[in-house]
């Protein structure tokens, strides 16, 4: 007879953060303590977004990789997987590590878009259509239409930084970035991930004309001037995407200790549904599913990092939920919106949270933290995270 594998204890022990408010922990962290914004009001007029950083590539995307041939979205993300590393002081680990990215599509050529749509507009349908094959298959290099790949994130990185364990690509939206976090937890609880370190991410560039127009038609944005999240949500609603690439090292306590390294924080637990916004199918109601086996385990003085987004029904949704939340269990420390500091990453916000919150658990900012994700169109997931070693949480 055997006995079932007891559970093994999944620390953060590195957080990559890279957005509009600069790399590392010491911006992230001064923000959450009065920070404001960083925006760019102008420049895809009449929506605001949360710009890229300004990195140095160089610091991790050797030029020998070939920095051109990846997209902005890929290179946000390479380079907070390298500030993951080396936050956790892993480099050395890379070989057996296992990936798990979330990632959308890859970017448009726009310029190439308006040309062919220029040539087109003019022509009937039956003229247009073969034309339309015969200027995308001599005008997009090989590099560019490869770059629609959503895994090829995970390609770059796995190249540029030397992970050689398996790896994985979600997609779906916010929904892909919790899905991410929450299989390699599992796999790295129940110890089919060895040897038990594993990384953990997603990217996202609000620069992107074809992606603004694309929520814009389904009427998620938010037009003019930026406005903090709760004064959008008692207007019209809507969300401001923000540049952002979150990427963590989760490892098994067992790992980190046999090779010298700290835990900023223990992912406790991690759950996930697939709940639709407009499809009248429970949401809301799912979220306070989750939180049930979550509750006796919060204790007071808990942070919240919501992952609201600012689009009117889902954020309305979540208020709804941590109400909810504040009337069944124990008082609650801050409430940080974070949408508010960083814009809304999409794939990236879920990891990005989770990130923010081990930092904070480790800076003494917050001895325990509830971490939120309504997706705008479908998902809701929660986590629990505290210090490593906390009484009750495992």
């Amino acid at each position: 007879m055997t006995r079932p594998h007891a559970p093994e204890e999944v620390w953060i022990t590195g957080v990559g953060l890279a957005s509009s408010l600069g790399e590392g922990a010491a911006p992230h962290l001064a923000a959450l303590e009065g920070g404001r914004p960083v925006l760019d009001e102008t420049g895809f007029a009449p929506f605001p977004i949360h710009p890229l950083p300004a990195l140095d590539l160089d610091r991790q995307i050797p030029k020998r990789s070939d920095q051109r041939q990846m997209e902005a979205w890929q290179r946000l993300g390479t380079y907070a997987a390298g500030l993951a590393l080396d936050h956790a002081g892993a480099r050395d680990r890379a070989g057996g590590m296992h990936l798990l990215v979330a990632a959308g599509g890859g970017e448009r050529d726009t310029a190439l878009d308006e040309r062919i749509a220029a040539e087109l507009a003019p022509l009937p349908a039956a003229e247009a259509a073969p034309l339309l094959n015969q200027r995308l298959a001599s005008g997009l290099r090989p590099t560019l239409f490869l770059a629609q790949l959503s895994n090829l994130l995970a390609g770059n990185i796995s190249i540029v930084h030397g992970i050689g364990g398996s790896s994985r690509t979600f997609l779906g939206e916010e929904q892909a970035g919790a899905e991410a976090a929450r299989v390699a937890l599992a796999r790295l609880a129940e110890g089919s991930a060895e040897p038990g370190i594993a990384l953990v991410g997603a990217a996202y560039s609000a620069p992107r004309w074809e992606m603004l127009l694309t929520y814009a038609g389904g009427g998620v944005l938010w037009r003019g001037p930026w406005a903090p999240l709760r004064e959008r949500l008692a207007r019209s609603g809507g969300m401001v995407t923000g540049s952002l690439g979150a990427f963590l090292v989760l490892e098994t306590a067992a790992h980190a200790r046999a090779r010298g390294a700290r835990g900023l924080a223990r992912l406790a637990a991690l759950a996930t549904t697939a709940a639709r916004r407009r499809g009248g199918d429970g949401a809301g109601a799912a979220a306070r599913a989750l939180a049930g086996p979550l509750l006796p385990r919060l204790r007071p003085g808990h942070a919240v990092f919501s992952g609201a987004t600012g689009v009117a029904r889902p954020t309305r949704e979540e208020f709804g939920f941590l109400d909810w939340l504040a009337a069944e269990g124990p008082a609650r420390g801050a409430l940080h919106l974070t949408a508010d500091l960083l814009g809304h990453g999409i794939e990236a916000a879920f990891p990005a949270n989770l990130g923010l919150a081990a930092l904070a658990i480790a800076a003494g900012q917050a001895p325990q933290a509830l971490v939120t994700g309504f997706g705008m169109w479908r998902g809701e997931a929660l986590a629990l995270l505290d210090a490593p070693g906390a009484e009750g949480s495992a």
